[in-house]
């Protein structure tokens, strides 16, 4: 039985890695040139529409320095500034299993360091193939350290994958899953959930089909658009507007009542770079949005997995009165 030791109404990345490990845990981001297939020719060009060409890199040190001097640095920081000895190395920015296996296996063994538990890759899940996943298992075996793959899907609305030049489908993902969990990997989705074209419904449906596929953790976002991006144009021309806020926040609760109650979610609302911006959360702290969550499920007595649907098939033990 997962408990939320945390107190809040749904099941938290930091009361997880507390459980886990009995410790404070941080995440130390890691930037590599790796590129992104959606922005070379090799799938389409400029990659997504809602992404900025510096990709999710605005918080990252440079890709210049080696992962050995990220990783000291951003250790020796974080470490005297929160008391914390235990780390994840989280390769954060764009697809990191786009580079080549060489340089990729060079990076990840360079990451192995005593104080590192964890490493979290964050990719697209038409990037990851059977010698990146052979060569993780080989290095979780020889260190003990934990993999975790963080994959993009954004919505699970195919057609709204398709509109936003995503450059791949529902499809790639599921097998993306199925193939890192032969392996014995956790996956963390990554979602937003106020794409233009997606309402409620199409919340739920990508809860529900994290929670089939059993997808360990979920990293949800808010859309923030950015100057010379296409969608940050077109929501300048009018061609769009975002939902409130008050039903961002909705939102981001129903998709947490349909996901499963012992899936850890990671955030509720993403930070987001304000230089170059032309939307970003409302014009409102992330913490104060998370907060108003918080405050909002506690008012209405709203908990993560109360609708959660388990799909297990047809079982005929079920009574005809049980089905109705």
């Amino acid at each position: 039985m997962i408990t939320m030791k945390n107190e809040l109404r749904y099941r938290s990345y930091a009361a997880h890695l507390r459980e886990r490990y009995g410790k404070k845990v941080y995440k130390i981001p890691l930037n590599l040139p790796a590129g992104c297939p959606n922005r070379d020719g090799s799938l389409g060009s400029g990659g997504c529409d809602f992404c900025a060409p510096e990709g999710a890199g605005f918080e990252l040190l440079p890709e210049r320095l080696s992962v050995d001097e990220q990783l000291k640095t951003n250790m020796d920081y974080i470490g005297s500034r929160y008391g914390v000895d235990t780390f994840i190395a989280y390769f954060q920015n764009y697809s990191n299993t786009y580079l080549s296996i060489v340089s990729f296996e060079q990076a990840i063994r360079a990451a192995v360091h005593p104080n590192v538990v964890e490493m979290a890759i964050s990719t697209r899940p038409d990037c990851v193939d059977e010698r990146h996943l052979t060569l993780l298992k080989e290095i979780q075996q020889e260190t003990g350290i934990r993999i975790t793959f963080e994959l993009g899907l954004q919505t699970a609305n195919y057609r709204t994958l398709y509109q936003i030049n995503r450059g791949h489908g529902l499809a790639s993902f599921i097998d993306a899953v199925l193939r890192v969990h032969r392996y014995e990997f956790e996956v963390c989705a990554h979602v937003i959930l106020n794409l233009p074209g997606d309402d409620n419904l199409d919340a739920v449906e990508t809860a529900r089909i994290l929670s089939a596929l059993k997808v360990e953790q979920v990293k949800v976002h808010a859309l923030y658009l950015m100057k010379n991006t296409k969608m940050g144009e077109a929501y300048e021309q009018g061609a769009f507007q975002m939902i409130s806020l008050e039903d961002y926040q909705e939102r981001a609760i129903l998709f947490l009542e349909h996901v499963a109650p012992e899936m850890v979610v990671q955030r509720l609302i993403g930070r987001a770079p304000e230089k170059n911006s032309i939307f970003v959360n409302w014009g409102t702290s992330w913490w104060k949005i998370r907060d108003e969550i918080h405050q909002k499920m506690e008012r209405e007595n709203r908990r993560q997995g109360t609708k959660y649907q388990r799909f297990e098939g047809f079982s005929e033990n079920v009574t005809k009165s049980e089905k109705i």
